[in-house]
């Protein structure tokens, strides 16, 4: 690999939103003494998805390739080597190269030469060159990391290429250090999590006609104040609606006795943050959906406190704490907790890993100890179903509050604070 220093200090070239040149060069590196001596680690990137047609999606890179490469374009390959010397490492990437005319009509993209001079590659080949110049970079690694399939043919990787060689799993290695954000990283999902929190705050101001509308406007909100846009497509559920956990359908009509579930977050450099609130749509709590409300939420307080690195607790064990304290709480209210009572009133995890994707460095372990730099949700729910077995002013109810936290030693980072979530702050709202 390239060395850096002088070339890009701190903050003077910046690949990403807050992300710089050093910082991926040193992600590449961190990840080449992670593998052992005389490997290779192969990426592909992401390949432009179709609608129908001609007609094709927003392009969205691959989250490992983009994570080690800065690189945010489809027809391209990552080659990262690490010879016999531990120190030794070469970063090479195929790219495609400038072409007007087909740029004229898809717009402009980097080239080769930028694919050296901006993204650092220590060599760049033409995407078309992959069958001629790929084995001779593999050459005799005792080793290839990837999570191309080899016995298939991938889009620039020809099925036969990688034949002979001993093929290991990148992913793990990859979630191993993804899983811990720098500060940069951080930076970008606080800035998700800013936007975010106020479009949802100031959607609890207005009585939505219907879901699609609630839904159109934080799709506008999150761009208007800065985000990329939408991280994932939202829930806006009315009523029992809300009990659909990922229901996205987003298009019925609001009644005002209702609660409104949403769970929505913005993107912000590709970084994301998840958050979920839970509010009644006329803007003041009935007695019953307050009770349930303020229960989950003492729950969900006392699980956002324990996120922090000197609490020595992983996701699974705040998950166990969340469940029981749930349990006691609807207990109070006069809930039936036996059998699988639990189970049937909240479904799911209290959290997961959240940083380039809603649903973070996927296999990465939920039973590990919290560490600084991890970032989670923390999303306790209470989802009655509307049937004789529970109380009668509760059926029917869904009320999920969730918040994406980074850990630190002592406390936790709230990155989604300004989605308020009291119930005094929220009835205050509609004045």
């Amino acid at each position: 690999m390239k060395s850096l220093p002088g070339r890009c200090p701190d903050g003077f070239l910046t690949v990403t939103p807050a992300i710089t040149a050093q910082e991926y060069f040193d992600r590449r590196a961190a990840l080449v003494e992670a593998l052992p001596r005389r490997s290779v680690a192969l990426l592909a990137a992401a390949e432009l998805k179709y609608r129908s047609g001609a007609v094709f999606f927003p392009f969205r890179q691959e989250s490992n390739f983009l994570y080690l490469t800065g690189f945010c374009e489809p027809d391209a390959l990552a080659v990262i080597r690490k010879g016999d010397d531990s120190e030794s490492a070469e970063f090479h990437l195929f790219a495609r190269p400038k072409d007007p005319k087909k740029e004229q009509w898809m717009g402009p993209w980097s080239g080769l030469d930028a694919a050296t001079d901006v993204f650092n590659a220590d060599c760049a080949y033409p995407i078309g060159d992959v069958l001629s110049s790929l084995p001779r970079l593999l050459g005799s690694a005792d080793a290839v990391y990837t999570d191309i399939d080899p016995t298939k043919s991938s889009q620039h990787v020809p099925r036969g290429v990688l034949d002979g060689y001993k093929i290991k799993p990148l992913a793990p290695e990859v979630h191993n250090l993804r899983a811990i954000k720098s500060r940069a990283e951080v930076v970008n999902m606080r800035k998700a999590g800013q936007v975010s929190g106020r479009a949802i705050t100031e959607a609890m101001r207005t009585s939505w006609e219907s879901e699609k509308d609630l839904a159109a406007y934080l799709d506008y909100a999150f761009t208007k104040a800065g985000c990329d846009g939408p991280a994932y497509i939202p829930v806006v559920a009315g009523g029992k609606r809300g009990l659909l956990i990922h229901y996205v359908l987003n298009n019925a009509a609001l009644r005002d006795d209702e609660m409104l579930l949403v769970d929505a977050g913005g993107e912000y450099g590709t970084y994301i943050t998840d958050i979920s609130r839970t509010w009644p749509h006329n803007g003041k709590f009935a007695p019953a959906q307050r009770d349930l409300y303020e229960a989950v939420l003492r729950v969900q307080r006392t699980s956002v406190a324990l996120c922090r690195a000197d609490a020595g607790m992983s996701l699974e064990q705040i998950h166990k704490i969340t469940a029981e304290g749930l349990r006691t709480e609807l207990g109070k209210l006069g809930f039936d907790m036996s059998g699988d009572a639990l189970s049937t009133l909240f479904p799911h995890h209290v959290g997961h890993y959240v940083g380039l994707d809603v649903h973070d460095t996927p296999g990465y372990p939920r039973n590990i100890p919290l560490r600084a730099g991890h970032c989670i949700t923390i999303e306790p729910g209470v989802y009655v179903p509307d049937t004789e077995r529970w109380p009668e002013h509760f059926r029917g109810m869904a009320i999920r509050i969730e918040d994406s936290v980074c850990v630190q030693e002592e406390n936790p980072f709230i990155l989604t604070t300004e989605a308020v979530k009291e119930v005094d702050d929220i009835q205050a709202l509609r004045g």
